[in-house]
């Protein structure tokens, strides 16, 4: 096998296949996070809860340059709006 394939095969791999609304939603809550080891858990929020508020508290949350760990921030405030 050529060594090209191989490198294209893997390239393909790592691209991100989206299918559906609550796929492309979870999977820019993770960019504007910076957060993408965690995009399957944003992609599972996206298709549980509402898109657009998820999507607004991360634009929120990822324009504070105070904080540091926008994910967990992210989770924390989410876990107050659900009560």
């Amino acid at each position: 096998m050529d060594k090209n394939y191989l490198n294209k095969i893997k390239e393909r791999a790592q691209k991100a296949r989206v299918y559906k609304k609550f796929q492309a939603t979870g999977l820019e809550i993770a960019e504007l996070l910076s957060d993408l080891p965690h995009k399957a858990l944003y992609i599972k929020l996206a298709k549980e809860n509402n898109e657009q508020q998820l999507r607004t508290l991360a634009k929120t949350i990822s324009q504070n340059k105070k904080i540091a760990k926008k994910g967990a921030y992210f989770m924390s405030m989410l876990k107050t709006l659900r009560k």
